[in-house]
């Protein structure tokens, strides 16, 4: 049997919009179809080779209902040939799609794919269980709710659960977030994101509207006086605030995997290969420990330690999730988001997986580094690991 590897031959995704800003006009299909459209220019590959396009999307209705991914094929101008499907992990879609990807590469299945996620969150309204106080949607059943005993909560609850389980205060919090802030700022005037970005206009529709061509999301200038006045979000005497949570954001991004042998035949770069996919389920209640367990797992699979990774892309979906990753695995601060994350980036719930992959494949270019590892908290308590190589 031939020995396959898969491999990240391209990676671009979008500037990250605020919630009801920059990309706020653009119907996520077309958000989406843009981005597979720039991944394609930048590889140079012919669109009719790709086996599939595996798409991350959280709210799957609306504007992003009906296999969004396929109908971004459509948009992009793509062959009516090329299929795709559309996965929901949470949060970790985007990252779930990259696995996805890879996977079917190593079995032989594909020789090229796109993995790509995409979620518009101005355009498609707000599950109530993401509004602090609402109930729990309808897809709780009553079995599920009843194994708990009333205990499962949103996630913005359970970000307070965790915040006492790891000891972090509101100031570190508040602290860790406007780190992530100064990191994105400065990687965003140092150039960092630039060759990754696929500008968009703020006007779909009208070639000479303005250009977006950073992330929306990042300030300038923080009062941390204000910052540590906010309320508390999920519990009076609690923790998490707007300031040290994610944002509410559009966007997009995309990755072209290949069989190595595949790309090398037909002139594609191969960038960096994996060396681990894990995910991992844990306790629904808390929801974030599980990035704890899959990372542990793809650890051992892949026969490194914690010491052998050289950067970390944890999602900061609450300041508190990376917080408790690099207490629990002892991660020193420079090799952790060292350009910022989701409380400063923006965090497109489908799209964040791809978006940090492509950022961290990035980084360990820009900085020789070799080993990234990156991990991301779910919905009910799952998580996903990917553990990826430089080449």
């Amino acid at each position: 049997m031939t020995v396959r590897e898969a491999v990240i031959v391209g990676a671009v995704r979008t500037p990250v919009g605020r919630r009801g800003g920059a990309l706020s006009a653009w119907h996520p299909v077309d958000l989406l179809g843009q981005t597979l459209r720039a991944l394609v220019e930048r590889t140079g590959i012919d669109p009719a080779q790709i086996d599939d396009v595996i798409t991350g999307c959280v709210l799957q209705q609306e504007q992003q209902g009906g296999n969004i991914g396929r109908h971004a094929v459509l948009a992009a101008g793509f062959p009516e040939s090329v299929p795709a499907v559309t996965v929901d992990r949470q949060c970790g879609s985007g990252q779930q799609a990259v696995s996805f990807a890879a996977q079917g590469v190593l079995a032989g299945s594909y020789d090229l794919a796109i993995a790509c996620g995409v979620e518009s969150m101005s355009q498609v309204p707000m599950p109530a269980a993401m509004v602090p106080g609402a109930p729990l949607g309808p897809h709780y059943s009553p079995r599920e709710l009843a194994r708990y005993g009333g205990a499962l909560v949103a996630q913005g609850p359970s970000s307070e659960l965790m915040n006492e389980k790891f000891d972090l205060s509101r100031a570190a919090l508040d602290a860790f977030s406007a780190r992530s802030h100064g990191r994105a700022l400065a990687a965003t005037r140092a150039g960092k994101f630039r060759e990754q970005l696929v500008p968009m206009r703020v006007d779909p529709d009208d070639a000479a509207s303005a250009l977006v061509e950073s992330d929306e999301g990042i300030r300038e200038h923080l009062d941390r006086d204000k910052m540590a006045s906010l309320t508390t979000v999920f519990a009076a005497d609690g923790r998490t605030t707007a300031a040290n949570s994610s944002q509410l954001s559009d966007g997009a991004a995309a990755l072209l995997i290949a069989d190595r042998a595949f790309a090398e035949r037909h002139g594609l770069t191969p960038r960096a290969r994996f060396r681990a996919l894990s995910v991992a389920g844990a306790d629904p209640v808390i929801q974030f420990t599980a990035v704890l367990d899959a990372t542990r797992k793809a650890l051992e699979f892949s026969g490194l330690g914690v010491d052998d990774i050289d950067l970390f892309e944890v999602n900061e979906a609450f300041a508190g999730v990376p917080m408790m990753f690099a207490q629990e695995f002892g991660v020193p601060d420079d090799k952790l988001n060292v350009n910022g994350g989701s409380v400063a980036i923006g965090h497109p719930l489908g799209s964040t997986g791809a978006r940090m992959l492509t950022d961290l494949l990035c980084e360990l270019e820009r900085s020789g580094a070799s080993v990234g590892l990156q991990s991301i908290c779910e919905a009910n308590g799952t998580a996903n690991t990917t553990i990826i190589e430089r080449i």
